[in-house]
């Protein structure tokens, strides 16, 4: 699995996965992701026959829910999650997922266990409506939007709502202007990009698959509304209308609701972004329901760990690796025969002014940074070699691997502090898997794990791979 950035281009290739999707969930539409994604630093996948959407903020990853072609392929969005789970083990990035749908929350609380972050914030949840109340604003509870569009009527009797074609994209884009230079209250950050997004969207419409419409009054553009429809909702992404024509917003959504939402049950007029007025505003065309809005993170069994934990084996001792041991550590890193079956090069990562406390301190910063647990191995109080615990996945799981110096080899103690840290793993850290693998020509390496309990798992082209469960 690969993710790639997302460019303008790429976005038309999506459209079959929005057409379908079922969240009612305006994040999960083309013209979202057209007017964010560079916001958002989105990259994507298409894997398993979903889509999966990544952004970034402030250097944190967060996974979009995967979509699937068909919009409810239960088989296709778990083998698609079973990637990402793999690709955020191999790249080290933390799986937090964000626009999760409250139909999949059970889902992936079942997948991920008790330890979970789940929050659902008021400000980011959508509006959704009946479509067929805007179409005619029926009985009192909307009495008010139909004084209003009646009034304008009254006031604009040659009044005409208008189907969008190219040839209106540089009347739009005046109009755009006009209404951005008329509401300087609105000069927020979020807004004028959101304005920016607007007018990049519109050369746009008809290749996204997008419906647009808008209304005259005296010849004039005075408002502008463009939605996209995802299976039995549409989502109104952009609706502005100038503000000295009183009524053209309830005008302008009823008449587009008129023209575009035959056969759409449900309107979604996104969220409101924590703006008062606009909530306001939202609440008086009086929603059926907030849709909810789950941000989610799965917490690894390294998460909660604060201390390099201590275990005794019959002979050995685990534990972090003392300070006044720091060169006999380094000198375990550095001996080149050691990393050849190790998997990792310590050079790429060393300063140039290279000294031994630079090894101990990068343990540390590895386990701060909850990538890993570099346990010391201690026999009669001197330090052997290293245990470590690392790749920690989503789901229970972890790889581990050992290292003993090489005039201490030969003696089981690559077993044992095999052994020790597994049954540790098993038991206080409640992982459920434990993995390994051994380059094919490492022997010793292959005789240690195999007589610590662990199981062959498949091979390669160059390692054989390992494996334990909590059960076995």
């Amino acid at each position: 699995m690969r993710f790639e950035k997302l460019l303008r281009e790429d976005i038309p290739r999506f459209i079959p996965y929005y057409r379908n999707q079922k969240t009612k969930i305006s994040n999960f539409t083309l013209s979202f992701l057209f007017m964010w994604f560079r916001h958002q630093n989105a990259m994507y996948a298409l894997t398993d026959g979903c889509l999966i959407i990544r952004e970034k903020f402030v250097n944190m990853p967060y996974f979009h829910y995967p979509l699937s072609l068909t919009g409810d392929d239960e088989e296709a969005e778990a083998r698609a999650l079973d990637s990402l789970e793999k690709y955020c083990r191999e790249t080290n990035e933390r799986l937090h997922f964000t626009n999760v749908p409250a139909e999949k929350l059970c889902t992936l609380a079942a997948r991920y266990g008790a330890d979970l972050h789940i929050s659902n914030s008021r400000r980011w949840r959508d509006y959704l409506y009946e479509a067929d109340d805007f179409k005619n604003y029926p009985g009192g509870k909307y009495s008010g939007q139909r004084n209003h569009v009646n009034k304008f009527n009254k006031e604009h009797p040659d009044s005409v709502f208008c189907v969008y074609e190219e040839k209106d994209l540089p009347e739009a884009l005046a109009f755009l202007e006009e209404y951005a230079a008329s509401r300087p209250e609105k000069d927020s950050f979020s807004a004028t990009e959101e304005m920016k997004a607007a007018a990049e969207l519109m050369p746009h419409v008809k290749e996204l698959g997008l419906v647009c419409g808008f209304m005259r009054a005296g010849g004039k553009m005075i408002s502008l509304s463009v939605g996209e429809r995802c299976g039995d909702m549409m989502v109104v992404v952009i609706e502005k209308a100038l503000r000295e024509y009183r009524g053209a917003y309830p005008a302008t959504a009823q008449m587009f609701a008129k023209t575009f939402c035959d056969g759409v049950r449900y309107i979604n007029r996104e969220d409101d972004a924590g703006d008062l007025g606009l909530r306001k505003s939202k609440l008086q065309y009086l929603p059926c329901r907030l849709v909810d809005k789950y941000n989610l993170v799965p917490h690894r069994a390294i998460d909660a760990l604060s201390y390099f934990p201590e275990m005794r084996t019959k002979r050995l001792t685990l534990c972090g690796i003392a300070k006044e041991d720091a060169a006999v550590y380094a000198r375990l890193a550095k001996d080149d025969e050691l990393n050849k079956y190790w998997g990792y090069d310590w050079r790429k990562d060393a300063p140039k002014k290279l000294t031994d406390a630079w090894f101990y301190k990068d343990a540390l910063r590895d386990f701060s940074k909850k990538k890993e647990i570099r346990e010391g191995v201690y026999f009669e109080g001197a330090l052997i070699g290293e245990a470590v615990l690392h790749n920690f996945g989503y789901r229970a799981e972890a790889e581990i691997g050992v290292r003993i110096l090489r005039e201490m080899q030969g003696r089981g103690f690559a077993r044992e502090a095999l052994v020790g840290l597994m049954e540790y793993a098993f038991s206080k850290l409640n992982l459920e898997r434990i993995e390994a693998k051994c380059f094919k020509e490492n022997t010793p390496s292959e005789r240690a794990l195999l007589a610590a309990g662990m199981r062959r798992a498949g091979e390669d082209d160059t390692f054989y791979y390992f494996y334990k469960t909590a059960a076995m």
